[in-house]
């Protein structure tokens, strides 16, 4: 029984889930279940409150993810050097720390308690200000060692005069160059030398073109400053190792601290995911209590837009433990169960309530059966499924369970439907347990207003049009309003009067007052289906030419005999003395019946096939040919 997915639940955590923003958060909301100890679910509603009055006052806090981190802590605790990528997100999270730590500092001023997390949290100044000072744009930056600055600008200079001497060359040979200008080849100056001129310009061949027309010739003198830079670039690499290694160093040296600061963002984020969760959906904190009572004051379906939704006023546990609701379909029935269990729930899992005002009481489990629960997977009816959760219900429930049942006994013979209602709602009340439950039996009514502890409810419904008005009504019984609607929407008089006797007795037809004159159904032209018209004369043609008949051609009075009987369309084929022809039937007289003019099974294939076709067929039924039949066309 998945109650979280019954009452919509699920729907409701997917929303807080996605405002919370670590993905320890995230798993702990998709864990979650309702407290069962009275101190832990005053603490954590404690926390849903001030965390929601601190955004309030100051706006939602700065959070991000930390699975990033997380991994980078425990590269650098193992002892292998962090990336300046790495060692930026560090530095991400430590400016992170200090503007959580300024944010909750400002709600010191208001004494809110989650204001005082600020001093679980150590910033690692120190830390921040060296990751700032020596990577930058995931570099290590040229200051961030005088020895570092030195290399570097060695390193520009040399280059620079690679580039010169490459120019110089360039033009004391300008006759042998294919182009004015310099380029770089696997990491060296060369210049563009045109082949024949080879042997000329003094250097190394580093490449050539895709023609091998031009030759790219790095320079004698060029090649000295490009010495000079690899081993500057190889003091300028042991540089960078040595600035990573120190701050990776630091990092390790920080891990315990910065995994207390990791563990204490997370617990942050899932405090405030629950202030977000009651800013969002405009919660009020519940009050607690145990002693079996619910009150919820202008309630809504934390699921529906406010703007449309009706509140609803629900009270159980002062007068009674269970309430049977009763009313029209449509009319808000399911939705008011819902919305009780989902409210209750909700507090007790520690998060703020969609009403103006509750009074929610502790339970220790929440069971129930909505919907139909039809699998034909599982080879389940409607009502198998339904008697199938009453019975699980049964079997976990105690004096601390609430309980919510829609359309109870539903699905099978009302009767025998009934019977096992009323005998379901006497195991509830002897369980001690309260209990919503949804009917349409009028004998359930009689049973609640007979019943210790069991009082009726009604959802209103406004009969002028013909509309549910979605609001509770305790203490009354409803009725389903089904002959008022059927009246109203123009049923006929004759058919009520047939309804309310075969449901109440002639009596009650007496008694029924009709809104109209009496009328009838009106029947409108509908569409028809349409068959294909068969000729009366259709089965006789295909019979009266067959194959091989005598057949006399008008007008022209001409012989021939019948190669293929008559088609669909009226048209058969028969073979002339010097052809084969199409001809309509009309035209065509048989002569001679093929039975009296051939014996039985006669090949007519001699008749009407070429003697080179017939040979081919002949071949085709001994053995495997590649010849083709020519179908001789008219």
């Amino acid at each position: 029984m998945n109650i979280e997915k019954q009452i919509e639940f699920d729907k409701v955590k997917e929303i807080w889930m996605n405002l919370a923003v670590t993905e320890s958060a995230k798993q702990k909301i998709k864990e979650m279940t309702f407290y069962l100890n009275e101190s832990e679910l005053r603490r954590q509603l404690k926390d849903t409150t001030d965390s929601r009055d601190m955004i309030d006052r100051f706006g939602a806090p700065p959070l991000q993810s930390l699975d990033e981190i997380k991994e980078i802590l425990v590269i650098a605790d193992k002892g292998d050097c962090l990336t300046p990528y790495q060692l930026e997100r560090v530095e991400k999270v430590l400016v992170l720390l200090k503007r959580l730590k300024d944010y909750l500092a400002r709600g010191k001023m208001y004494n809110n308690p989650i204001a005082f997390y600020e001093e679980n949290l150590d910033v690692l100044d120190d830390l921040r200000e060296e990751i700032s000072r020596q990577i930058r744009g995931d570099e290590v930056d040229d200051y961030a060692s005088k020895e570092l600055s030195q290399i570097r600008s060695e390193m520009v200079k040399c280059e620079e005069r690679m580039k010169q001497k490459a120019e110089q060359t360039m033009r004391a040979n300008k006759e042998c160059m294919a182009e004015q200008f310099c380029t770089f080849r696997n990491g060296r100056i060369c210049v563009p030398v045109k082949k024949e001129y080879k042997f000329k310009v003094s250097g190394s061949v580093i490449d050539k073109s895709a023609t091998g027309n031009t030759l790219f010739i790095e320079p004698t003198s060029a090649a000295k400053c490009y010495e000079e830079l690899q081993l500057l670039k190889i003091s300028e690499e042991n540089e960078v190792y040595r600035i990573l290694y120190t701050l990776t160093a630091m990092v390790a040296s920080a891990v315990e601290v910065m995994n207390e600061n990791v563990r204490m963002i997370e617990k942050l984020d899932f405090i405030f995911s629950k202030g977000k969760l009651s800013a969002d959906l405009d919660c009020t904190e519940p009050m607690i209590n145990t002693e079996r009572r619910i009150l919820l004051k202008d309630a809504r379906h934390p699921l529906m837009d406010k703007e449309v939704n009706v509140p609803l006023q629900f009270e159980i546990g002062t007068n009674a433990r269970g309430i049977i609701i009763t009313g029209p379909n449509t009319g808000g029935k399911t939705v008011a169960i819902k919305t009780v269990m989902l409210n209750c729930l909700m507090a007790q899992c520690g998060l703020h309530v969609t009403c103006r005002e509750a009074d929610i009481c502790m339970n220790s489990a929440y069971l129930c059966d909505i919907g139909d629960g039809q699998n034909i997977a599982e080879n389940l009816s409607t009502f198998s499924a339904h008697i199938k959760n009453v019975l699980e219900v049964l079997r976990e429930i105690n004096s601390e369970s609430f309980v919510i049942m829609d359309e109870l006994g539903s699905g099978t013979d009302p009767a025998e439907g009934m019977g096992i209602a009323i005998a379901t709602l006497e195991e509830l009340r002897k369980s001690g347990a309260m209990f919503l439950v949804t009917t349409h039996y009028p004998e359930v009514k009689e049973y609640a207003e007979q019943a210790q502890d069991i009082i009726n409810a009604r959802m209103t419904f406004d009969k002028e049009t013909l509309r549910p008005t979605y609001r509770m009504v305790i203490g009354e019984a409803g009725e389903s309003c089904a002959f008022y609607i059927a009246d109203r929407l123009g049923m006929p008089n004759e058919m009520l009067r047939s309804a309310i006797r075969a449901a109440y007795g002639e009596e009650a037809v007496g008694m029924y007052h009709f809104q109209k004159e009496d009328t009838v159904i009106e029947k409108k032209t509908g569409s028809k289906t349409t068959k294909i018209k068969k000729t009366k004369n259709q089965t006789k043609l295909t019979e009266k030419f067959r194959l091989g008949d005598s057949v006399m051609i008008y007008p022209d009075k001409k012989l021939a005999i019948v190669c293929e009987p008559v088609n669909e369309k009226g048209v058969l084929r028969v073979q002339l003395p010097d052809k084969k022809i199409w001809i309509n039937h009309k035209r065509v007289k048989l002569q001679v019946a093929a039975a009296e003019l051939y014996p039985e099974d006669y090949d007519f294939s001699i008749i009407f096939d070429t003697v080179e076709n017939r040979k081919i067929r002949h071949d085709m039924e001994r053995k495997y040919t590649e010849k083709i039949i020519k179908n001789d066309n008219c």
